[in-house]
């Protein structure tokens, strides 16, 4: 049975821990740290880490203190490949996820059964927040297998008590009938993938806003508040954002809370979080952008300590209309390591789906493509006609110009922008594909 607006808005899965004290939170991070920290030097990894930097886990007694340890990055997990930084025996492991590798050696993440338990119960919590309830039908198209999203979302959901469709990516059509027939109530995908399933279903002529679906539960990449309105009125659902990482846990981090979806609320039980300027590495204080650092607290096959997560965010402890104590992470638009510096012009792929979102005849599908120009990087925006939009040759290169002053105005960089036809523009079943480089290909 659906389940009332009001009962959405008051219904909370929410444990005591989700409305603990600051100093009941500050006490149990630090205990768990300190044991967090116990479990880590006994990898061989982590400890040469350690000694390296003249620290050891009994120097920890505060949680300032955790800034004197070493820093771990995505390049520990590859030059350990593939188990070498885990905890426990690889015996204990009841399951292993792995990244694509597409950008490098793959990164392989195991857990163990208490693993398992404790991030079913954060998704749990992750998906009430964003304003699901137990009984209510699920449409899962997040990707299944070595990728965390798909399981970790098709176990939170299950452990809330609702009803799943784990239909994964793909085949979008008859995802737009099964939402039909089904009649879920909360679609969980990337926000580019929930984008893709508006324009199908569209395209065949189903109307998603007269649909049952209420809630979207939308992460995995950075988008934009303009995608997320635009995603909004598509569809006719609540936009939240879902944050995680597989080398914390996968997702169920942080999420948003249905009731205010003002930044999302990390778990601080079972994470420390920090901001640090990502070129002195230096904390900086709350509220003050930077890269989003995370120690896991409860991890037993693969902890973490101060992992740099290449996301700029800022965290936020102001009080929240849901009630809720735990830290803020404001929405991460953006990686220290996606930025583009395009003839001494710093930008993210973020800030142009911004401008571009909501122009008056562009589709919010788009493409970045960087060449070289001589010494200079080059910029050049594929951007995709809305269905119906004026389509001669001399109205594209209009609009081509159109698209390429607007961006110069509000982002001060000089790109070429290059308009094509409805459907052009390549579609994602998961993680989209912002930036295409063919600055090597050229060299």
């Amino acid at each position: 049975m659906a389940t009332t607006t009001a009962n959405r808005d008051t219904f909370m899965f929410a444990p005591e821990a989700e409305r603990m004290s600051r100093d009941a939170l500050t006490a149990l991070q630090t205990k768990r740290m300190r044991e967090t920290l116990d479990r880590a030097y006994g990898v061989e990894h982590v400890r040469k880490k350690f000694d390296a930097a003249k620290v050891k886990p009994a120097d920890f007694k505060t949680l300032s203190d955790i800034a004197r340890f070493p820093f771990t990055v995505k390049t520990d997990l590859r030059d350990t490949y593939p188990f070498g930084l885990f905890a426990v025996p690889r015996e204990q492991l009841v399951r292993l996820h792995a990244s694509s590798g597409t950008t490098g050696k793959a990164t392989v993440v195991g857990y163990t059964q208490g693993d398992i338990d404790r991030w079913s119960d954060l998704m749990a919590r992750s998906i009430a927040c964003a304003g699901a309830l137990p009984g209510d039908i699920v449409h899962n198209a997040y990707g299944y297998g070595l990728f965390t999203g798909g399981l970790g979302m098709h176990y939170g959901a299950e452990r809330l008590g609702c009803t799943v469709v784990p239909v994964s990516g793909g085949m979008t059509e008859r995802q737009v009938v099964l939402l039909q027939d089904f009649a879920a109530h909360v679609l969980c995908a990337t926000p580019s993938y929930a984008l893709n399933i508006a324009e199908v279903a569209a395209g065949m002529g189903v109307d998603l806003r007269k649909s049952s679906l209420k809630v979207g539960i939308f992460g995995a990449e950075p988008w934009s508040d303009a995608l997320r309105r635009d995603i909004e009125s598509r569809i006719g659902l609540a936009a939240v954002d879902l944050y995680g990482l597989s080398e914390i846990i996968g997702p169920g981090v942080a999420c948003e809370c249905h009731a205010a979806r003002n930044g999302l609320h990390g778990w601080e039980d079972h994470f420390l979080f920090e901001v640090i300027d990502p070129e002195t590495q230096q904390p900086v204080p709350m509220g003050q952008s930077g890269e989003l650092v995370i120690s896991t607290l409860t991890k037993e096959a693969l902890p973490m300590i101060r992992y740099r997560t290449r996301d700029i965010t800022r965290l936020s402890d102001e009080p929240c209309v849901c009630g809720r104590t735990h830290v803020r992470i404001m929405r991460v638009t953006a990686r220290s390591d996606d930025m583009l510096i395009i003839r001494g012009i710093n930008i993210y792929p973020s800030q142009i789906e911004a401008v571009l979102v909501g122009l008056p005849g562009i589709a919010p599908h788009y493409q970045i493509v960087l060449t070289r120009d001589g010494a200079l990087d080059a910029m050049a925006v594929e951007v995709e006609l809305e269905p119906g939009a004026l389509s001669s040759d001399a109205d594209r290169s209009a609009k081509a110009r159109e698209v390429t002053n607007h961006i110069r105005s509000r982002l001060g960089v000089t790109c070429k922008a290059v308009v094509k036809l409805p459907g052009e523009v390549p579609r994602s079943q998961g993680k989209a594909v912002r930036v295409r480089d063919l600055r090597k290909a050229a060299n």
